[in-house]
């Protein structure tokens, strides 16, 4: 679930960092954090998962500058000091405020996008619209409905559901590299889920299977981080 935090609270990062505030259209404050590397190959926009917020996620996405991105890495609306009325047509046009803020520092061919379980669904729509370097999403689903009828069986989820994301029509439309890391043994959102994508986009998608891999613990494996080192370690 998401987390608040009040307007003043102060962010201890080990990386040089800038604190952000991009502001929508509807009026609603976007919280952010850019990340400085010292090289600057290039930088990763991040999109990350339903719980928490950059209080916690920046230490998730901070050690990514050790490869010589920049990382930038919003809060939701409703997430940390972020204010605004959260729905995924918001998520999706705070998503795209922040690739223009990053496009304004970076090329495109240098702009890599990563979703991590809920943000797989924004950074996917995203990538489908915009131009980048490449599309990098750990635990991936089909499709938020797709997930919920997985858990749910026994109720009519997409008549309910106030949020889709799906990532499997996005996909469609991206024509970057895409790589999926995906454990074997996540029981958040299953493994067959990042399965079904590779098998749909057979030739646009690599997939990283983490043999015994959770949902939230995939940076422990040699899998993941050798994954990571090849995709990231290039010089441009």
């Amino acid at each position: 679930m998401p987390t608040t935090l009040e307007e003043d609270f102060e962010y201890q990062f080990q990386t040089p960092f800038e604190e952000l505030w991009l502001t929508a259209e509807d009026g609603a404050r976007l919280n952010g954090v850019h990340f400085k590397s010292e090289t600057k190959k290039g930088v990763i926009l991040y999109f990350h998962g339903n719980a928490g917020d950059l209080s916690r996620w920046g230490a998730v996405v901070e050690p990514f500058t050790n490869y010589g991105y920049d990382v930038v890495v919003m809060d939701y609306r409703t997430y940390g000091k972020s204010s605004g009325v959260l729905s995924e047509k918001n998520l999706y046009e705070d998503a795209q405020l922040f690739y223009d803020y990053v496009s304004n520092v970076f090329p495109a061919e240098n702009i890599i996008i990563y979703g991590r379980s809920l943000g797989t669904g924004i950074a996917s729509h995203l990538a489908s619209k915009n131009p980048a370097k490449q599309l990098i999403l750990e635990t991936p689903y089909t499709s938020i409905t797709d997930v919920a009828k997985h858990r749910f069986p026994m109720f009519p989820v997409k008549s309910l559901l106030k949020y889709h994301f799906p990532t499997n029509e996005n996909l469609k439309h991206v024509h970057v590299p895409i790589t999926i890391f995906h454990g074997t043994d996540d029981s958040v959102v299953p493994y067959k889920f990042g399965k079904q994508l590779k098998d749909s986009f057979p030739n646009k998608i690599k997939l990283i299977t983490i043999e015994n891999g959770e949902h939230n613990n995939l940076v422990e494996f040699e899998g993941y981080k050798n994954g990571i080192d090849a995709l990231l370690s290039k010089a441009l």
